[in-house]
């Protein structure tokens, strides 16, 4: 029976973005099952007294180039911040778990951070949304009213209470079993978890 791979993670999150960009291949490698499992970023630090890396001015300046080191890395476009970083990415992630329940949560997902981290888009603008469900293949309107929806508030912040009560205090968060890593660059750790490399 094939592992599950749990991935947590948060639109705003540039370092989810970079996990992104490297899951699916890890999953096929291995043979994973992979969840794709959004979660609310600024409850995690909240809950656990963590703070956001751009919070501490010397961390703030070395992010940005960490961030064009590893996109040149992993040969994706080149990164830009948005002019809104931090991300008010409430409204992205819960249209991230209506992707997830029509199977186009990858789509989106892929859609979502280019428009973030590539194209510099505001995630909580609703015309940046619905082009971003029309991305995913998903009916623009009906995806932004199925993202109010009470039930999948309701799954946003299941998730983001279980990935804390799990020992999540950043993201991104993966899974293996109970077994958690944290970070893009804990990837081959995760690889090896499932049996691969």
């Amino acid at each position: 029976m094939a592992r599950t791979l749990e991935f947590f993670f948060d639109y705003a999150s540039p370092y989810s973005y970079l996990a992104s960009a490297q899951v699916e291949a890890l999953a096929k490698r291995t043979g994973a099952e992979l969840r794709w499992r959004p979660f609310l970023l600024g409850a995690v630090f909240k809950a656990t007294g963590n703070v956001p890396p751009i919070s501490t001015a010397s961390k703030a300046a070395y992010l940005a180039k960490d961030l064009l080191d590893w996109t040149r890395y992993l040969g994706l476009p080149p990164f830009q911040m948005p002019g809104t970083f931090p991300i008010n990415s409430l409204k992205a992630n819960r249209l991230g778990l209506v992707a997830a329940e029509q199977g186009r949560i990858a789509a989106f997902s892929h859609a979502a951070y280019r428009a973030a981290f590539v194209d510099g888009k505001d995630l909580n603008e609703p015309g940046v949304l619905a082009e971003l469900a029309r991305a995913a293949e998903l009916e623009p309107q009906q995806a932004l009213a199925k993202a109010e929806s009470q039930d999948i508030k309701d799954a946003l912040r299941r998730n983001t209470d279980e990935a804390i009560a799990r020992g999540a205090f950043g993201a991104p968060t993966f899974f293996v079993g109970e077994e958690m890593f944290f970070g893009n660059d804990r990837m081959q750790f995760v690889e090896r978890a499932l049996g691969g490399g």
